[in-house]
């Protein structure tokens, strides 16, 4: 006696779901520029790896004893493998009830954040929907109402701190699909074809009269710099190539190394053009973006959340073929000074490295936080010390390059000065309390206000203070380790790595604050 029978049953009922909403809504989905969520699947991992789990699951009506109508889950979960890496995957299908927990087993969702948490694997979020208790007419339905509870989140919170999660806003995603977004480590949305809300446009029409659009609530252009999403992109193939590089710089899971790939770029380059990347005239700012290209394998860095915080640039890059985070100010945006965004980048920015092992390198030209009425007002003072004190619980080997400027507590914080302060500084350093220009007005209010000829006395002190202010007056008291050369960068940062990842190995497993979005 054979079981053939039921094994055709199976395949008959795989391949009923299959089909998802149907043919109607599929096409409808891809009229709308939005891949079906089997083929978001496929594209995004390595050929043919993905295997799902609770293929069949969905609703089903009884008559007699026999099923007459099915409707397949709308959340797909399984695994796969990513650059030969296996990974744990939750999907939304749009084409099921518009994505909501109502047209779903939200057992699987729920299973596929144990699965990751459990096995110890990444964990890939394609949200397309509200991910939450469906609507209104749910409650008609059921004839009762609930306590709302957001599924499986001790799990998604322990994730966090445990494995890489990665979350993709793939169309309007509101409530519970906006917060699976947000509870990420890197976080990506399409434009055009995607929009994140905490509610939609309905609702909140309703309740604040607030008349708008799905893209004027929460399209790319509300989200490039609102530091909800890392990265907007152009497509979905786009977006799914973030994934995969994100991925490529991190380990598995907080037990295990960064992997490390083999380079043809050479550890001993040497970069004429940086000799001459610093303008003299302090007053003139340079691009950061070039320079840490000369420096960083080639073609190796992938920067995140570009536009919110821009007066800092954060990301991952290789040196030798080890990834390592970077943190580096922007001196084009608002000197590159501390804000409440920025701050609030690298306390997260930090955290990230330091949950994963990832050693730092921070390319610092800071002229402290960013003063005034309006910074005031916004407590930039308490982001700023957030961020310095990330920096100083990290254990991540982590290296500072002093490009320019150093000044102030935001400048001090940008490394753990009372360990091993591992840094160097170029011939274009220029530290201290507070900038010269403006500090000696206020040292010498004084003298310049019982001034015959003020501005002479100005211009005499400025030359005076010129010679103190040289970078190997510092040095010649140990103030500062080493100046080098900036063409040198390079070579001492890839000797540097070999020994950030021999000490890798004593950090490994969970960090003592574990990671938040």
């Amino acid at each position: 006696m054979s079981w053939q029978p039921e094994i055709d049953e199976l395949r008959a009922r795989e391949k009923e779901a299959s089909k998802m909403g149907g043919k109607e809504n599929v096409e409808r989905h891809r009229s709308r520029g939005k891949l079906p969520v089997r083929e978001r699947i496929h594209r995004l991992l390595d050929e043919d790896t993905f295997h799902e789990t609770g293929a069949i699951a969905g609703k089903a009506t009884y008559e007699d004893g026999e099923r007459k109508e099915f409707t397949p889950a709308n959340f797909l979960l399984g695994t796969g493998r990513i650059n030969d890496r296996k990974v744990v995957i939750g999907a939304d299908d749009f084409t099921v009830r518009g994505g909501a927990a109502d047209g779903s087993v939200m057992g699987k969702q729920i299973y596929s954040e144990k699965m990751a948490h459990d096995l110890q694997l990444p964990m890939i979020r394609l949200v397309d929907g509200t991910g939450g208790g469906g609507s209104v007419t749910f409650l008609d339905t059921e004839g009762h109402t609930y306590i709302p509870v957001n599924p499986a989140w001790d799990y998604v919170v322990k994730n966090m701190g445990l494995v890489p999660v990665v979350g993709a806003c793939l169309g309007s995603v509101a409530g519970l699909g906006a917060a699976r977004v947000a509870a990420s480590h890197f976080s990506v949305m399409v434009e055009g074809t995607s929009e994140l809300f905490i509610a939609g446009p309905l609702i909140v029409n309703y309740g604040m009269g607030q008349n708008l659009t799905k893209e004027e609530l929460g399209g790319a252009q509300v989200h490039r710099s609102s530091g909800a999403i890392d990265n907007v992109v152009k497509s979905e193939d786009e977006a799914f190539e973030h994934i995969r590089k994100f991925l490529s710089y991190l380990p598995s899971n907080v037990y295990e190394l960064p992997p490390v790939i083999k380079t043809e770029d050479s550890r001993d380059r040497r970069e004429e053009k940086l000799i001459s990347a610093i303008p003299k005239n302090r007053r003139h700012p340079y691009k950061i973006r070039p320079l840490l290209e000369l420096i960083f394998d080639v073609d190796s860095i992938f920067e995140m959340g570009r536009y919110f915080g821009g007066g800092t640039v954060t990301g991952f890059a290789r040196l030798d073929g080890h990834p390592v985070g970077f943190l580096a100010n922007d001196p084009f945006i608002g000197g590159g000074g501390l804000t409440v965004e920025s701050s609030e980048k690298i306390e997260r920015f930090v955290d990230l490295c330091e949950t994963f092992n990832l050693p730092i390198v921070n390319f610092v030209d800071q002229p402290g936080m960013v003063i005034g009425l309006d910074s005031e007002k916004r407590g930039t003072i308490r982001k700023g010390v957030r961020a310095i004190s990330a920096i100083y619980q990290a254990e991540v080997p982590m290296i500072e390059i002093i490009l320019r400027r150093v000044f102030g507590v935001g400048g001090a914080g940008m490394s753990n000065g009372h360990g091993l302060n591992l840094r160097y500084a170029w011939p274009s350093g220029d530290w201290g309390s507070i900038p010269m220009e403006g500090g000696i007005q206020v040292a010498y209010r004084r003298e310049l206000a019982a001034s015959e000829n003020p501005q002479q006395l100005l211009e005499e002190l400025s030359a005076r203070l010129e010679g103190v202010r040289s970078p190997f007056r510092t040095a010649e008291v140990f103030g500062v380790e080493e100046i080098i050369d900036p063409r040198d960068t390079r070579p001492l940062l890839c000797e540097w790595i070999d020994d950030a990842y021999r000490l890798l190995p004593q950090n490994l497993g969970p960090s003592t604050h574990t990671m938040r979005p």
